[in-house]
C-alpha cells in the first residue's frame, strides 16, 4: 500500500490553534483536523504547506517562518499517510475555508481526541508538551535535601514540567519528598511528574508518571487514566512501539551522546537517533549527554526537544 505523505500545518495565534473541519464526503468526514494537504513529487514540504494554507485557508506564510513539530506515520486500513506537521507564529490574511470547510481558532486545551482522526492525536500530545524535559539529579542526597535543591534549580529553570528521579530513595521517603515538591510545584504552575511505578499516584496526585522500561516493558495496558501524562523510557525500536501501544503521551530515547550518568551506555548518535524518532507515533525526548541549547538540533532531528539531568542540573 503506497504511503501518502502530507504537509499538516499548526497556525498559532497566542494560545489558539486554526483548526478546519473534513467535509463529510472526504475520507474520516466530520472530524476536526490541522490544515495542509499532500506534498507532490519534487516538492518541499515546507513549499507544500505554503501552497496548501493559501489554497485551503486564505492566508499567506514564508517558508523560513515554519518549524518542525512532528513526523507521525499512520495505517488506518485502507489507507497508509505520513504527516510531516510544521507549525508557524507568522501569518498574512484572514483565515477563512476557500473550499467551503469550516475553519475556526479553539484553545490548546480544548482540543479533544475523539474530535480528530486518530493520526491526529499525538500532534495535540506534542503541541501541550514543551521542549525540555528536566529530570532531576542529586544522586544519593537524602528526601530533605533533595527536594531543596530541586526547588533551588527550578526556581532557576522555570520549566513547565520535571520529571523527580531518586531510585536511591526508598518508597516512603520518595513519597515524602514527592509530596513535599508536588505542593511547591503547583504553587509555580509546574507539572510534575514521577517515576517508577504508577501505583505512586495513588498517594501523590502528580500530573503523571514516567515508566523506566524495566516496568514498562512488563504491561499491555496504559496504567493511568487518559488525564495524566505518561511517559516512558526507550532505547530501542521495539520499545517505542510499545510505549505507543499503552497509550503513552510522549517517549524519552537515548542515550544520543556519552553521558557521565551512564557512562558504560554506548551513545547511538543523531543519526541513529533520527531514525528511530522516524518510526515512533509518539513526541519523543533526545536524552543523553545532551544540553539546553540541543533543542534546535534536536527538533530537526524529529524530536519533541531534550531531556536529562546534566543540561540544568548542578549540584
Amino acid at each position: 500500500m503506497k504511503e501518502v505523505h502530507v504537509a499538516v500545518g499548526v497556525v498559532r495565534q497566542g494560545n489558539r490553534i486554526l483548526i478546519a473541519r473534513r467535509p463529510d464526503e472526504a475520507h474520516q468526514g466530520g472530524l476536526l483536523e490541522f490544515p495542509g494537504g499532500k506534498v507532490e513529487p519534487g516538492e518541499r514540504v515546507q513549499q507544500a504547506l505554503v501552497r496548501e494554507l493559501d489554497e485551503e485557508v486564505g492566508i499567506h506564510i514564508a517558508e523560513g517562518d515554519l518549524q518542525p513539530v512532528i513526523g507521525i506515520r499512520h495505517d488506518y486500513g485502507d489507507k497508509r499517510v505520513f504527516l510531516d506537521v510544521w507549525e508557524t507564529v507568522r501569518f498574512e490574511g484572514e483565515p477563512h475555508g476557500r473550499e467551503g470547510q469550516p475553519v475556526q481558532w479553539l484553545a490548546l486545551d480544548a482540543l479533544s481526541d475523539d474530535d480528530f482522526p486518530a493520526a491526529n492525536r499525538p500532534i495535540i500530545r506534542a503541541l501541550r508538551l514543551p521542549h525540555q524535559y528536566p529530570i532531576t539529579g542529586g544522586a544519593g542526597l537524602d528526601g530533605g535535601a533533595l527536594v531543596a535543591q530541586t526547588c533551588r534549580h527550578l526556581a532557576e529553570l522555570s520549566p513547565s514540567i520535571c520529571l523527580f528521579r531518586a531510585p536511591w530513595l526508598s518508597r516512603e521517603a520518595y513519597l515524602d519528598a514527592a509530596g513535599q515538591l508536588l505542593d511547591w510545584c503547583s504553587a509555580r504552575s509546574i507539572r510534575l511528574m514521577l517515576h517508577g511505578d504508577p501505583t505512586l499516584l495513588e498517594s501523590v496526585p502528580a500530573a503523571g508518571i514516567h515508566l523506566p522500561w524495566r516496568v514498562a516493558g512488563q504491561l499491555d495496558t496504559r496504567p493511568l487514566a487518559s488525564s495524566g501524562l505518561l511517559g516512558v523510557s526507550c532505547h530501542q525500536v521495539d520499545e517505542l512501539a510499545h510505549a505507543a501501544r499503552l497509550g503513552a503521551d510522549f517517549a524519552t530515547l537515548g542515550p544520543v551522546a556519552r553521558t557521565a550518568s551512564h557512562p558504560d551506555a554506548a551513545p547511538m548518535g543523531w543519526a541513529r537517533f533520527t531514525d528511530l524518532v522516524a518510526t515512533a507515533t509518539v513526541p519523543v525526548y533526545a536524552l543523553g549527554g545532551l544540553a539546553l541549547n540541543h533543542v534546535n538540533q534536536a527538533r530537526k532531528a524529529g524530536a519533541q526537544g531534550v531531556a536529562g539531568i546534566g543540561m540544568w542540573w548542578r549540584n
